[in-house]
């Protein structure tokens, strides 16, 4: 019956074709070149007409860049948002006390340019550690977001990239109390990217109005389930954070776990982070394919996490992939490795539809058949461990020479 219950709400949800952070009601966005980075966009904004409820989650490494502590003091104030200023080419990380002051004298000159107070006044930047923010180039910017030119969501998602080759953007209506809802993601991610947090930003909107502490339970249980399930190379950066902020445009009845609708927007918000999630996995550092571990019958949950982790996350695995080569031993080793409790005569494995372990042995299957499979955009590796109900998905991508080449040269 929970089951049937979860297919009918998704089936409440409406992906959108055109969709972005500025789709929900009372959003816009903007980016512009500033000078930090080669004739490329590198200042980007997302303003909301009014204060929005807003939650975040941020990066476990112990080396959190300033701008996330700037970001955590101002949605500490009052848990809302309004604005969020974000540059790309310099992370604004392991710089001491200036890289601190920098951050706020970034978060007050954006507020001052958008009238808002500096309390509801996110900021994040990504790029290089150990360098200082050039801020005469980034105020500059700051004064130029209301230029029309500068506007648009589209130039929001470009300004925020560093290596990634392509912009990450998604939204989704479903109706709730017989107003049509929006929630809309933009993101970056491509490299440093691993469970808890990676080299990524995630921003997400949504004219919904939500309780702020439901708005905040919700992004961490989500979190858990999308961005900390992906890896590309097992490194976890200093400055990762996922935003979220709900402005209650639609005008529903406010949102909580004891609303009668909560799992519909539940279910919106999960995709949005879904799909953002693997988006930023599939376009990892040199990566030709995105690869999905479907982990089911473990004895919970977390075991099933962390097994589906295990394998993503490991290189050999993902070198066999990248070279097209069912080397299903590599499978078996990181699931052996990931120290959960498992019966291994009851493990089945299969490459797509194609069974290459049962039982914990060899299965008999067509090589050519195999690789040709492997040769895929997307490729999906299902461990059967027959232990238990705890299942759980982890996305990541192919190990390739690309990848070297370009963390080879990242700084020239």
């Amino acid at each position: 019956m929970k089951q049937e219950n979860q297919v009918s709400t998704m089936e409440k949800i409406n992906l959108l074709t055109e969709g972005n952070v500025t789709t929900p009601l009372g959003f816009s966005a903007g980016g512009l070149h500033c000078g930090i980075r080669k004739q490329k966009l590198d200042l980007g904004w997302i303003y909301s007409e009014v204060p929005a409820n807003a939650a975040g989650v941020y990066t476990t490494n112990s080396f959190q860049a300033a701008p996330l502590k700037v970001t955590q003091e101002s949605i500490a104030t009052e848990n809302k948002l309004q604005a969020i200023i974000v540059n790309s080419g310099v992370a604004n990380a392991c710089t001491g006390e200036q890289g601190l002051k920098d951050a706020y004298e970034m978060r007050r000159s954006f507020a001052e340019v958008m009238e808002i107070s500096e309390k509801y006044t996110a900021v994040a930047s990504t790029g290089l550690i150990g360098e200082l923010l050039p801020m005469e180039k980034i105020q500059d910017g700051i004064s130029r977001v209301h230029d029309k030119e500068n506007s648009g969501s589209g130039r929001f998602e470009t300004a925020i990239l560093t290596t990634d080759t392509h912009e990450k953007g998604v939204a989704v209506q479903m109706e709730i109390d017989g107003k049509l809802v929006t929630i809309g993601g933009a993101a970056k991610g491509s490299g440093m990217i691993h469970p808890n947090m990676a080299t990524m930003l995630s921003f997400i909107t949504t004219d919904a109005n939500v309780d702020e502490q439901s708005l905040s339970t919700a992004l961490k249980t989500i979190t858990n389930k999308s961005f900390n399930m992906i890896t590309v190379d097992g490194d976890t950066s200093t400055n990762d954070m996922v935003l979220v902020l709900a402005n209650g445009q639609a005008e529903n009845e406010k949102l909580s776990p004891e609303h009668a609708e909560w799992n519909v927007f539940i279910e919106g918000l999960g995709l949005v982070c879904e799909l953002m999630a693997k988006e930023i996995a599939r376009d990892g550092e040199g990566a030709s394919k995105l690869v999905e571990v479907q982990v089911t019958g473990a004895i919970t949950e977390n075991a099933a996490k962390a097994i589906s982790k295990s394998v993503i996350s490991s290189n050999l695995v993902k070198t066999a992939i990248h070279g097209a080569d069912a080397n299903w031993g590599r499978i078996i080793t990181a699931i052996g490795y990931s120290g959960q409790q498992l019966d291994p005569n009851k493990v089945n494995i299969y490459l797509g539809p194609i069974q290459v372990v049962k039982q914990g042995v060899p299965f008999a299957f067509d090589e050519q058949e195999a690789k040709d499979y492997l040769l895929k955009e997307t490729v999906v590796i299902k461990a059967e461990l027959g232990d238990g109900e705890g299942k759980a998905t982890a996305w990541g991508c192919d190990l390739s020479y690309e990848y070297v080449r370009i963390n080879a040269s990242y700084r020239t």
